[in-house]
């Protein structure tokens, strides 16, 4: 089957769209356009796409590993990816290309390399010994499959247990088998009649190299000897077994089983267990048996000089504990502690002082990987307290709903959201430093702070520090916190208009600036909020109602129910129809019995203490209109200038002074165009078929709009009572009706054709692609500001583009961007003094826009970027001087007018996976790549660019993905990464004392060599696994031959080099059917990957 090329149809269209809108607007510059002349510095190579780096949490791990010398903990996914953590500020990510779960991790202690085991039967080795790691060798098995493995320290022989009982031995330099295998059946020989099934363990004895300790699930245990190539003990119990842990002088080992016990056992007695526990299980008053419990899932064993050893195993709790918490148990002497987890153990480790398995192994720490969080114990203070993780594993507490990326913020900003964050820490930590610390940090080459804003399931929003590549956590707001939680679902209201989650945020608006923050949220409500550094407590919450109407009638429902009638269209804006209240309304229904004029969430009326942060300046509510739920609010702004907040739904826009406390406006979206409307939607009558004017209507007729496509950021909004009352077979043209607000930006700039000077105003962008622009007269500053009232009325300028509209901005006469004027932050809960209200009377909102200083001739650009294309504005004149198509068969999802190396351009990220930026004002195309493979809803909601050329996206429910379009910062970015691998000596191994040497005790050593070489053991069969190099080839492996092991790999290493040229084209073979059959499987995951999701989940 032919493979057909998008990417090149999509670039054909794109240069066909560019060229077409490049020609015309040519012809536009020669009818007279001078002010067009604006000089360009960004070019195509200013642009290049790059991954930085990921932060959060791992999604859905399976697998951890730690080295004790380098101090570097690896964590695998059940996706095939791999963290690594160092200290604090050191991580990195990779992915296997496969995608198959991790099923085991293990480090080549002190040698910069790692060996994942994965679910597809594959073995890689990593090379860690540089900033970005690449896997060097891989080996795939064929017949067999892979369960368990184990390399011992200091060894280049790695074990690999397979389910059907055997043991492979992998040369981890030149990831080839050996011919050394032990058969399961040799292995049991007649000590049992079944099969053992697979291997859950593989060990060496800590004191003899040459005796391999083999646990295998149905409870047998065999000791086997290397060298005579037999069983020395076998060790055979009835339950199966989970995992084995040896004491460090090799007497003694102990099994973790499936009834929740514990078996001891002596090396030399195999007959029966010499000591069992059962950690969690009733002891019965007549010697009877404790009753069974759950599987104790792992068993650690871990010694010390000056005390009892400690014995730490993970579940086995009774099952009568019915819904009790996951735990981790520490026994250690005659105490047991048992440590309650929030979320379900993965995996644990016990971190020790030494990486020698035959000494005294002084655990100081346990890690215990959790489904959705990671946590150290501190073994060595009394009450195992928690080390306080500095890494920025918190993201998804609460799931994300949505997010913002402000990049070159101002340079007070983030010490002030510090501070204020730093009253918000828990007690209790572990004094103790942070135990995993290898790894070295990066240069740091990006001077500017950059902060994002994460938007919480549960109404928090966090700020997180995000400057050079890194994210700490800065400071957590609760927006929940103004509204009467009901306790249990009984008391719920019956106003929600949601199941789950009422609090959850959907839009954020913030201005770094003055620092003004204000949210939407799901249940049609909007906070603002005011920065203070000082507590207040506030009597009585500043409170509105809003009721947004929707005018036009609806159409009968298929099932033949009459839809509630709405109010005539004069009520939209009549002043009765808002409620400005200071308490929570009390009427719940109307005369007909319909629920009304109520809000969907009940404010608190007791006083609310307010800690130092964000304050609640107001909260807006919309109301239910007579049974009809408010609509969730689609679009948002906030400007501290002009004191205003607007936002707006399906069914309309509404403004509000927050300084006055009053709504200024209530416009059902039909309204705001008067008698412009190019639809000529008569209210409250039923409309057969569609009659745009000739002139605005830039739609053909087969634009799709919004509600059309599931995937579409504007539809991404439940519209509860909308799905209630119309089947998908209405005609397009009532769809349309329900035009909703989809851009908001305040600005200062031309209103009118007929305008000499620019003045302060709203655009509003809508779903049709219609851009409308509102005229605000401000009263003077300082006290007249609160006494009279802001005037608001409609300019009669319409603007139309093709797509719902996405972003507004507006650029000076020389191409330089004009940022909405904004009030530089104060504190405002301290009296001011006569002075500083002199100044506050004087003061003008500041307006960086350099317009502020123009002649009356010269003129601005506004710039219009839509689901399908952009536009830049002549204004006042409201020419269109230039245009781009941005797709044709596609649409975009977020589109953001951004500063990059002095010069300023839109970035678009599209529905079909393109990164796209153009030029301004000239709209040339100077970065086209296709960058996601597929999108979904939780990308499309939460991708945003910044400036200086950063970007980032959810890219699972626990981690952002960080990536950059700038040229400069791909090329620094290999200083900027920090290093894993640093120098380290290994520690002495241990003495064996006088006596131990004289009478023979102590280790024995193996020379493994000997047994597993090829002279030895023979060769392996091909067939039983394939060779696959990796992308690091011989060169990883010369980089990463040093050390220990390196002695021995640069030996090998000539003769792999001799028989690299023979063995080539066998291995690209196999390269590529490997990369063939795991594309399709891939591909195969993908498709069964989004069931049953919330919507924050998608």
């Amino acid at each position: 089957m032919r493979k057909f090329n998008i990417r090149k149809v999509l670039d054909g269209l794109t240069a066909v769209s560019s060229a077409a809108s490049a020609s015309s607007a040519a012809q536009q510059q020669q009818a007279g356009n001078r002010e067009t002349e604006i000089q360009e510095t960004l070019q195509s190579e200013h642009f290049q796409l790059c991954k930085t780096v990921r932060h959060g949490f791992p999604y859905q791990p399976s697998a951890l590993a730690f080295d004790p010398v380098q101090k570097i903990l690896a964590i695998g996914t059940q996706t095939g990816a791999l963290r690594l953590f160092g200290r604090p500020g050191v991580e990195c990510y990779c992915q296997h290309d496969s995608g198959a779960a991790v099923i085991q991790l293990q480090f080549l202690i002190n040698e910069g390399a790692l060996v994942s085991a994965l679910a597809d039967d594959t073995l890689h080795l990593w090379n860690l010994r540089q900033k970005r790691p690449a896997i060097l060798h891989s080996l795939k098995f064929n017949r067999e499959r892979i369960t368990f493995c184990h390399l011992p320290f200091q060894s280049k022989w790695l074990y690999v247990g397979t389910e059907r009982g055997n043991i492979h031995i992998v040369n981890v330099e030149s990831f080839t088998l050996s011919g050394y295998v032990i058969m399961w059946n040799k292995a049991i020989e007649l000590s049992s009649k079944s099969h053992p099934g697979p291997i859950v363990h593989i060990s060496d004895n800590p004191m003899d190299e040459g005796k391999l300790l083999i646990g295998f699930e149905s409870g047998t245990v065999v000791l086997w000897d290397l060298k005579s190539k037999k069983a020395d003990y076998r060790y055979t119990h009835d339950e199966a077994i989970h995992s084995v842990a040896w004491h460090h002088e090799g007497k003694q080992f102990i099994c973790s089983h499936s009834d929740g016990t514990l078996t001891i056992w002596n090396v030399k007695s195999p007959t029966k267990p010499f000591q069992t526990i059962t950690p969690h299980g009733k002891q019965l008053k007549d010697g009877k048996k404790p009753e069974p419990c759950k599987p104790i899932l792992k068993v650690e064993y871990k010694t010390t000089r000056a005390g009892d050893p400690f014995i730490i195993l993970s579940g086995g709790l009774s099952y009568d504990t019915v819904g009790r918490r996951p735990c981790l148990t520490v026994m250690h002497g005659k105490s047991t502690a048992v440590l309650e987890m929030d979320y379900s153990i993965v995996d644990f480790l016990t971190l020790c002082e030494t990486p020698y398995p035959n000494d005294f192994q002084e655990p100081y720490a346990v890690v215990v990987l959790l489904e959705k969080d990671l946590v150290l114990i501190d073994l060595a203070q009394n009450g195992y307290p928690i080390f306080e993780n500095p890494y920025p594993l918190t993201i998804h507490e609460s799931p994300v709903t949505c997010c913002e990326y402000f990049a070159d913020c101002p340079v007070d900003l983030i010490p002030a959201l510090y501070s204020v964050g730093a009253r918000q820490k828990r007690q209790g930590y572990s004094k103790k430093e942070w135990p995993i610390s290898g790894g070295n940090w990066g240069l740091i080459t990006q001077s500017y702070p950059e902060i994002i804003i994460t938007g919480h399931a549960d109404g928090s929003i966090k700020f997180w520090d995000a400057s050079a590549i890194t994210l700490q956590v800065l400071y957590k707001l609760k927006t929940a916190k103004v509204f009467e939680k009901s306790r249990n679902k009984e008391d719920r209201p019956n106003t929600d208009i949601v199941d789950e989650d009422p609090y959850a945020i959907q839009i954020i608006s913030w201005c770094p600036e003055s620092r003004m923050l204000c949210i939407a949220g799901v249940s049609a409500h909007v906070i603002i909020y005011r920065f203070s550094k000082q507590e207040v407590t506030t009597e009585v919450i500043p409170m509105l109602e809003v009721r947004l109407l929707y005018e036009i009638n609806d159409v009968e429902t298929p099932d033949g129910e009459q839809v509630p009638p709405l109010p005539t269209p004069g009520t939209g804006s009549n002043p009765q129809s808002i409620v400005p209240q200071s308490h929570p309304s009390t009427s719940s229904s109307s005369s007909d019995g319909l629920r009304d004029n109520v809000p969907c969430l009940k404010v608190k009326n007791s006083p609310l203490k307010q800690s130092p942060g964000y304050q609640i300046e107001l909260v807006i509510q919309l109301v239910w209109v007579s049974g009809e739920p408010p609509q969730q609010i689609t679009s948002l702004a906030v400007n501290s200038a002009y004191g205003l907040v607007v936002f707006g739904n399906c069914n309309g826009i509404a403004m509000v002074d927050y300084l006055q406390k009053t709504v200024l406006l209530n416009l059902g979206t039909i309204e705001l165009y008067g008698s412009n409307d190019p639809y000529r939607r008569e209210p409250r009558s039923p409309r057969k078929t569609r009659q745009p004017s000739g002139g605005l209507c830039d739609i053909n007729e087969g634009t799709m709009v919004p509600e059309d496509r599931c995937k579409s950021p504007t539809s991404d909004v439940k519209d509860n009572s909308f799905s209630r009352s119309r089947s998908s077979s209405v005609t397009s043209i009532d769809k349309e009706s329900r035009e909703a607000i989809s851009a908001l930006h305040f600005c200062e700039t031309f209103t009118r054709k007929a305008d000499t000077s620019p003045s302060p105003c709203l655009w509003v962008g809508t779903t049709l692609g219609t851009v409308l622009v509102i005229v605000l007269n401000l009263p003077p500053g300082g006290e007249q500001r609160l006494l009279q009232p802001v005037i608001v009325s409609p300019s009669g300028t319409i603007l139309r583009l093709k797509g719902a509209i996405l972003r507004m901005a507006f650029l000076d006469t020389t191409g330089s961007l004009v940022p909405p004027a904004h009030e530089p932050w104060r504190e405002h809960n301290v009296p001011e003094d006569k002075d500083e209200k002199d100044k506050s009377k004087k003061r003008r909102p500041v307006s960086v826009s350099p317009s502020s200083s123009q002649e009356i001739s010269e003129n601005q650009y506004a710039v219009i970027c839509s689901e399908k294309q952009a536009k830049v504005i002549s204004l006042p004149s409201q020419n269109c001087i230039y245009k781009q198509n941005i797709t044709e068969t596609s649409f975009v999802l977020r589109g953001d007018i951004v500063s990059l190396s002095n010069s300023i351009c839109l970035a678009c990220f599209c529905a079909n996976g393109h990164i796209m930026t153009f030029s301004l004002p000239s709209l040339r195309p100077l970065l086209d790549v296709y960058y996601l493979p597929l999108t979904n809803m939780r990308i499309a909601r939460t991708f945003c660019f910044t400036n200086n050329g950063q970007a980032l996206y959810l890219v699972s429910p626990t981690e952002i993905q960080r990536l950059t379009y700038s040229q400069e910062t791909c090329e620094n970015l290999q200083e900027m990464l920090g290093e894993l691998f640093t120098p380290v000596e290994t520690p002495e191994a241990p003495n064996r004392g006088f006596f131990k040497g004289l009478f023979g005790g102590g280790a024995q050593s193996l020379d493994r060599e000997e047994l597993f070489g090829e002279s030895a053991s023979g060769k392996a069969s091909r067939s039983l696994a394939q060779h696959i190099p990796g992308p690091g080839g011989i060169e990883g492996v010369k980089g990463a031959a040093s050390g220990v092991v390196g002695e021995l790999a640069r030996a090998r290493l000539a003769l792999d080099e001799r028989g690299q040229k023979l063995g080539e084209l066998e291995e690209k073979t196999a390269a590529m059917l490997y990369s063939a059959d795991s594309f399709s499987k891939h591909a195969h995951e993908m498709m069964l990957k989004y069931k049953d999701k919330k919507w924050y989940q998608f």
